[in-house]
């Protein structure tokens, strides 16, 4: 175990059986490893669910401890060119691999904020010195590779991890760090983390960092979830064609919470549901909620924007 003071790599796993979902993946990529003859791999999904991870694991099981002098690792989204990332490639690849495998491994992290031009070029290079180098690619989204290095790869999709999944590596750093966190708390990190384990990993270190008892409190201020009780009750005012105080307490939950309009949207469009309204009301609060988060990301005013949502809901 790292002695590292981020717990993100302290408790970062090291081997296939420290690692924490993904089940329809890892057997996979086991056998490749037994093999020791792994095609060029695409790993798609999103942020925090274990890409990087996995990737470092088949380097560390493929080659033992000369890992570090057969693996390279490279982020698409730095601001370097690709002719920089085939330069960097090429030198890699020179040189000759240390161990019985006979190939090296390049990960190239990020690789769907690469322009198509650029991945037109990187599936050239991945060609030419696919007889030294095997590349790991890591992306967010999967449609934004094309489809010439689609082919070219064995694809495995990462999901959010699942709760029961979450919960056993949250429980894990408590037990280690000797913690004592309430059941409340652990259920506001699991929905605050939505199946992101560095988010687990990054939250309990932050709420623990001045008290080893952690209280649902703590995460809130930590996490800065939308209360969604208060929401709810602004939604019960709309319903009642109160839209003065509604608006007052969107106002109050602004100013003196600190909610960012977003947060707000996303929550509202949570609580629609539970409303005790027909299905065909929640549909268009739903649908005026999908207008308004628009507005919103492309940056119009977050009080002009979420006033007019309550004026229309109140109508």
């Amino acid at each position: 175990m790292s002695t590292s003071g981020i717990w993100t790599e302290k408790y970062r796993p090291q081997k296939f059986s420290e690692f924490s979902g993904q089940n329809h993946i890892i057997p996979r990529i086991q056998a490749f490893v037994e093999q020791q003859n792994i095609p060029h791999l695409l790993f798609a999904g999103p942020a925090g669910v274990g890409k990087s991870t996995l990737s470092l694991i088949i380097a560390k099981e493929l080659f033992k401890e000369q890992w570090k002098e057969n693996f390279l690792e490279l982020n698409a989204s730095d601001d370097r060119g690709i002719n920089v990332v085939r330069e960097t490639v090429k030198d890699f690849a020179r040189t000759r691999t240390i161990g019985s495998v006979p190939f090296k491994i390049i990960l190239l992290d990020e690789c769907d904020s690469l322009t198509r031009e650029a991945q037109q070029a990187l599936r050239r290079t991945m060609e030419t010195y696919a007889h030294a180098c095997r590349f790991i690619l890591s992306c967010n989204f999967f449609s934004k590779i094309i489809d010439p290095i689609k082919s070219r790869c064995a694809v495995f999709k990462f999901r959010p991890l699942q709760k029961e999944e979450a919960i056993k590596v949250l429980e894990k750093i408590i037990e280690k760090e000797q913690l004592q966190v309430e059941e409340i708390a652990k259920e506001k990190i699991l929905e605050a983390a939505e199946g992101d384990v560095r988010k687990i990993v990054n939250i309990i270190q932050a709420a623990s960092s001045s008290n080893k008892a952690v209280t649902q409190y703590v995460i809130n201020e930590i996490v800065s979830t939308t209360e969604t009780q208060e929401v709810k009750e602004i939604l019960e005012l709309t319903q009642e064609k109160d839209f003065i105080t509604a608006k007052k307490r969107l106002s109050d939950l602004m100013l003196y919470s600190g909610q960012s309009g977003l947060d707000i949207i996303k929550t509202m469009q949570k609580e629609i549901l539970n409303l005790n309204t027909d299905n065909h009301k929640k549909m268009e609060y739903i649908e005026k909620c999908g207008e308004i988060e628009f507005r919103l990301v492309e940056g119009s005013d977050e009080f002009i924007q979420l006033e007019a949502l309550l004026a229309s809901l109140s109508k």
